[in-house]
């Protein structure tokens, strides 16, 4: 009779992608804590940071074979720590709080938009896990919440950079901003994932052209990356709603 109970070394790869999970979490917390002290751009790095972790770690679970329900669990809480209340509470400390001086309506509807961002992160999160298994891997239904966030850190750190050390004066597009990128991310809008298709190796080949875009970019974001990590994303997220419109023109194929 063989002893079929894992090895130690069996059990801590289950712990590396938990690892790079943990790491998002400890960034989104450390967006939090920085955005309550002012240092917005110590905040938004934290952000983009906690995106990376969180697109390693499945990849990290795949290459591994270490998939588990626990990851994907703990996966969807982190991210919503990170992609959810940590840029909520970055545009609200840094300029939805400043509508409370217009008045007690304005100042409710500053607070209400960042929990609508939360609440709406929550409910993309859940939508995702409930359809993971019946939906094409090709595409987002929905804004994806770690390209949410980074659109909202984005502009934040593009504004704070240039001269705007709190957000008072923009804080009516932060407000309109908010809350279309919440509804962006629980609406049925399509967007694509770059995960290629099922069809093998050859469909996920791309363009020549696609690798000296990717080139170019790197370089723009060494020299500028607060505003070229708003024009990517800010781009991606005006994406959905383009090829939606296409896709319901006169003659356009679905």
């Amino acid at each position: 009779m063989t002893d079929k109970t894992p090895s130690p070394a069996r059990r801590s790869v289950y712990l590396l992608p938990n690892l790079f999970t943990t790491g998002a979490l400890f960034s989104g917390f450390y967006s939090i804590i920085a955005s309550s002290q002012g240092l917005v751009e110590h905040a938004c790095i934290a952000i983009f940071i906690a995106a990376i972790l969180d697109g390693l770690d499945g990849r990290v679970a795949r290459l591994t074979n270490t998939q588990s329900e626990f990851g994907v669990q703990y996966d969807s809480l982190s991210d919503l720590i990170s992609f959810g209340m940590a840029p909520a509470l970055l545009v609200y400390h840094w300029s939805l709080e400043s509508l409370r001086d217009q008045g007690a309506t304005a100042g409710k509807l500053g607070w209400l938009a960042a929990f609508l961002y939360a609440a709406c992160a929550a409910l993309r999160l859940a939508r995702f896990n409930s359809q993971v298994g019946s939906v094409d891997k090709r595409w987002f239904i929905g804004l994806a919440s770690p390209a949410a966030a980074a659109v909202l850190a984005s502009f934040v750190w593009t504004f704070h950079g240039l001269g705007w050390t709190d957000g008072d004066e923009l804080s009516l597009p932060i407000l309109a901003l908010t809350v279309i990128v919440a509804l962006l991310m629980v609406s049925r809008v399509r967007y694509t994932s770059f995960k290629g298709s099922s069809d093998g190796p050859r469909s996920e080949r791309v363009p020549f052209v696609v690798l000296v875009l990717v080139v170019i970019a790197l370089i723009a974001l060494a020299l500028a990356p607060a505003r070229t990590l708003l024009c990517v994303f800010g781009l991606y997220a005006l994406s959905g709603p383009v090829m939606l419109l296409k896709r319901r023109r006169p003659g356009a194929t679905a």
